[in-house]
């Protein structure tokens, strides 16, 4: 790729994630062209569709996401990784709207794009979950079905700082 047609995906990019954190995942094409400086044309060569635009955002937010995750596992006690990826989970959703809409189910699956690559959300979630299932740290009738619920309910809520705590009360043994 030349080094301008670069800047200007990077720039999309870019503006695309600042659009989707703002305003969610209806906003338009035309107005992220607008955002980065550049023509619609320019962000349908480097994204064909807005799906494909969505995917490339939605995976690097996904890959920000486990790379915490990895670290919060490779530091942390299994329990205390899984109730901190649990309070930063609510954090990002409650911070990016897009993100927030794309993790339920709101117009875009975001297991099934990072599903396979080295970024598999659910299955990051999985092994926190697990691991904190193991050592004690959550019940073991704990479904991942489950966390998703009550990250929903956690971000939803007036007060999320109090609904996580008496949520990760009622995940404990």
């Amino acid at each position: 790729m030349r080094a301008d047609a670069e800047r200007n995906r990077t720039k999309v990019i870019e503006a695309a994630m600042a659009a989707f954190a703002q305003d969610g995942l209806t906003v338009s094409v035309a107005e992220i062209g607008r955002r980065a400086g550049v023509g619609t044309g320019t962000v349908s060569r480097h994204f064909p569709t807005k799906d494909s635009l969505y995917a490339a955002i939605v995976l690097a937010k996904v890959e920000e996401i486990v790379s915490h995750a990895r670290t919060l596992m490779a530091a942390s006690p299994a329990g205390d990784a899984f109730y901190e990826f649990f309070a930063y989970m609510v954090e990002q959703a409650t911070t990016n709207r897009g993100l927030a809409e794309a993790l339920s189910g709101g117009g875009f699956d975001v297991e099934s794009a990072a599903t396979g690559t080295d970024q598999d959300l659910e299955q990051i979630e999985q092994s926190l979950l697990d691991r904190a299932q193991e050592a004690g740290a959550v019940r073991q009738d704990v479904t991942r079905a489950d966390v998703k619920a009550l990250l929903g309910a956690c971000v939803a809520a007036p007060d999320r700082a109090r609904m996580i705590e008496i949520v990760t009360a009622g995940l404990r043994r």
